[in-house]
């Protein structure tokens, strides 16, 4: 088994642990915190054991890449979300309680989903799965599995944030209606993680799925909050 594997493979059981556990409240509050330096700590070993920056999107050289496509996906993101916001039969599912908060707490928020959301997941899944797994495989294999493993992360907090939303909420009341949402968040998931990864691998910089990722789950809510107003 190579280091690139073993690296890949360890970070798999890694976030499977971490995410069953998340998932029983085993770190309560603190399991942003924890995913970060989880991240971080896997980011280093992967450096020191088995990938070089370039794999994991993080040379300075390409940061002005990554910030040329992120912007472009971060204006295509605002668009889509305002068009939905405004039409009658989606904007419910942008009716959510969670943007129903004061503007400080809304500017925190923001600030929480970079720093402990962003962040850890585009080291984990784009930085040290993407790398490992096209340094193994190659980009077709890399970038479809990881994908699916982002698609999967999403189970529990799908499940965790149902109740916020007005249009989900309904549906989670049911068995079938909870295997629905999971499902959706899975197969939807999985397509973001593809765009994702396309992202990272045209532009050689984590910075472009950062971007992405951060108008996908910032934009949502910032329109959110103006919808519930």
């Amino acid at each position: 088994m190579t280091s690139s594997t073993r690296i890949f493979w360890a970070t798999v059981v890694a976030l499977v642990i971490f995410n069953v556990a998340r998932g029983l409240g085993v770190f309560g509050s603190f399991a942003d915190p924890v995913e970060l330096i989880l991240a971080l700590a896997l980011t280093a070993c992967a450096l020191r054991c088995a990938l070089t920056k370039a794999d994991l999107g993080l040379e300075r050289s390409q940061v002005a890449s990554g910030l040329r496509w992120g912007g472009a996906a971060f204006a295509l993101v605002l668009m889509v979300v305002v068009v939905t916001s405004v039409i009658p039969a989606t904007s419910g599912f942008l009716h959510d309680s969670r943007g129903d908060i004061p503007l400080w707490r809304l500017i925190l928020d923001l600030l929480w989903i970079a720093l402990l959301t962003v962040i850890p997941e585009e080291l984990l899944f784009r930085g040290v799965l993407l790398g490992a797994a096209m340094k193994k495989w190659g980009i077709v294999t890399g970038v479809v599995s990881t994908s699916v493993l982002f698609g999967f992360w999403h189970i529990f907090p799908t499940l965790s944030t149902a109740e916020g939303n007005e249009k989900f909420s309904q549906a989670d009341s049911t068995t079938l209606g909870r295997l629905g949402l999971v499902a959706g968040a899975v197969v939807t998931t999985t397509i973001a993680g593809l765009i994702f990864c396309w992202l990272r691998v045209r532009s050689r910089s984590l910075v472009a799925p950062m971007v992405a990722h951060l108008a996908t789950n910032g934009i949502a809510l910032t329109v959110a909050w103006f919808v519930v107003r």
